[in-house]
């Protein structure tokens, strides 16, 4: 358990530059004359760097080993991170520099996910990887409250420049955590290479259904992440706040939102060791889509009521992410678990960079065809629930495969 709060303690500052940008969006479209498309495509640039990484990384992982290239991909991030903290100043050095973000952060997500399934027995992987997705969370929510309190006192590139310094204390926290740690290079058998793992992977019907059903939850989730502190902040303006006072209301408000989500992270992992990958993932997943298509309908509505939802939806939209990662390791051989994490990586971070844009593109549509707010809004969080819908049904389909029966010892 001592190394697990370790290397979670590395995890979650990786992960604080993942917010950084969101939380601060109402300023940064202002300041940079973008869009909400603009804006959307920026986030969505961070996704697209994350996929490629996490493609690259997982086929690396299987070669060199989980630890190895762990380590090294942390080197990266740090500089990667401090390039953005410092040198974004419009939509296309942001698009750029933060797509090089994402690009260079798949290293602390693939193997680490490989790592703790090597260092947790079947019992409580479901737990372990729960604890590990949680750190994420945490990060995420000390980014958000990074900005909060830094946007007052340094603006927006103070917020960046502190948040940026929590890759560089990961990648201390990541090699002190794994200095005891075997890499491990799982054998392969002759003339089984990265796209023999990759096929076998596209061939394992139970497997692909499990990343498919990862894929319409990151469509769901990574949009809902993007948004939600904009979103925050227009509900904090609509009851009377300053722009800037909501913007930092905003990322304080989201912040809580992922500290409950650290929560629902452990607890969903915990519940399906439990109950089952299967039956927990879909009550979640269900869950989650009746926030997606009511959260958007609520602004004007009292802060206080938004925030409730806003907490119920992320906690349901990121709970069952360590079931998904679970499930997948108990559907996979060893030797093809990182290929089967860079295809998932792929589709899932892929959708993941499409929703926070497409979002966007109808919020502006709404706006230009004067919707009220109510409407604008109502239906860019639709976009969310309409592709997340698909998620279900595939975990429905895999409970009904006898494969099923491998997951949670027996418990599908």
């Amino acid at each position: 358990m001592s190394w697990l709060l370790q290397f979670c303690a590395a995890r979650a500052a990786f992960a604080t530059m993942f917010t950084a940008y969101s939380a601060a969006l109402p300023l940064l479209k202002q300041e940079w004359g973008m869009s909400a498309g603009e804006a959307g495509l920026v986030q969505s640039a961070y996704h697209v760097g994350f996929l490629v990484s996490l493609f690259v990384i997982g086929f690396l992982s299987d070669r060199f080993g989980a630890r190895r290239t762990y380590l090294l991909s942390s080197v990266v991030a740090v500089l990667s991170a401090l390039l953005f903290a410092f040198f974004a100043n419009d939509f296309v050095s942001a698009l750029l520099l933060y797509g090089l973000t994402g690009l260079c952060s798949g290293g602390s997500y693939t193997p680490g996910l490989a790592l703790v399934s090597q260092q947790h027995g079947v019992q409580k992987q479901g737990r372990a990887l729960g604890f590990y997705l949680a750190a994420a969370s945490l990060g995420y929510a000390i980014g958000l409250l990074v900005v909060s309190a830094m946007i007052p006192l340094a603006g927006w590139r103070g917020a960046f420049v502190v948040t940026a310094l929590g890759p560089v204390l990961g990648a201390m926290l990541g090699f002190w955590a794994l200095r005891g740690v075997p890499n491990i290079v799982h054998p392969t058998p002759v003339g089984h290479g990265a796209l023999s793992g990759l096929r076998e992977v596209i061939h394992n019907k139970p497997a692909m259904l499990s990343i498919w059903g990862y894929t319409f939850h990151a469509w769901e989730l990574l949009g809902m992440w993007a948004w939600l502190p904009a979103f925050l902040a227009a509900a904090a303006v609509a009851t009377g706040s300053l722009d800037a006072q909501a913007v930092s209301l905003a990322a304080t408000l989201a912040a809580l939102t992922y500290l409950v989500a650290v929560a629902g992270s452990v607890a969903g992992g915990s519940l399906s060791d439990r109950w089952g990958r299967t039956t927990v993932t879909l009550v979640l997943a269900l869950s989650s889509l009746v926030c997606s298509f009511v959260f958007g309908w609520m602004i004007g509505l009292p802060l206080w009521m938004v925030l409730v939802m806003a907490v119920l939806y992320n906690l349901t939209g990121v709970a069952d992410s360590s079931i998904h990662s679970t499930t997948l390791t108990e559907l996979v051989a060893p030797r093809s678990l990182g290929a089967a994490y860079s295809l998932r990586s792929v589709l899932g971070f892929g959708a993941g960079a499409i929703a926070p844009w497409i979002f966007g593109l109808v919020l502006d549509w709404a706006r230009a065809n004067a919707l009220t707010d109510s409407w604008a809004w109502g239906l860019a969080w639709a976009t969310l629930g309409i592709g997340g819908a698909l998620g279900p049904l595939a975990i429905w389909r895999l409970r009904q495969l006898p494969e099923a029966k491998k997951l949670a010892g027996g418990r599908r």
